[in-house]
């Protein structure tokens, strides 16, 4: 959704139809677009993209003023995309979940922030603020456990 072909008249990446089970994207002119080797040597390091394009239909196409200025029309997919149309196929099926689910980790977040006063993290590193903030869970975990069972049978849980 960054790119400026809205802007500029184009088709964006909404008009072109992905089939997963074939593995082709459909243009808004019908044609397939098939993925294409990436070379090699313009690859970065863990560049985890597909791209796909069909280099024939695309000469001729009544529609190539309105897709791409140039020669042929590409559309990059991340790998792992499916995961993120699966996700979105499931909150489309559960319009509530987020909602629910934001009221379920806002109580544990607000509580951890007041706790460290409205602030931002006291150490520096990465291996240092997440051992920080492992520690603020754990001490959150334990004051919602005594909250819950008391201190009695949670140190005998502890025990065990």
């Amino acid at each position: 959704l960054t790119s400026g072909h809205a802007k500029r008249g184009l088709f964006t990446g909404q008009d072109f139809v992905y089939d997963a089970e074939r593995d082709h994207y459909t243009c808004p002119a019908g044609q397939h677009l098939t993925k294409g080797a990436a070379r090699s040597d313009r690859r970065a390091e863990g560049d985890a993209m597909d791209h796909y394009r069909n280099l024939t239909a695309c000469l001729d196409c009544a529609l190539k003023p309105r897709c791409t200025p140039t020669e042929t029309r590409r559309v990059k997919r991340w790998v792992h995309e499916g995961v993120l149309d699966a996700m979105q196929a499931r909150l489309d099926r559960m319009p509530d979940a987020m909602k629910i689910r934001r009221q379920t980790v806002e109580h544990p977040f607000g509580t951890l922030k007041a706790w460290m006063g409205a602030t931002h993290f006291l150490t520096r590193t990465l291996a240092k603020v997440r051992t920080e903030m492992s520690l603020q869970v754990l001490a959150y975990n334990m004051k919602r456990m005594i909250q819950i069972f008391g201190v009695g049978p949670l140190l005998a849980a502890i025990r065990a």
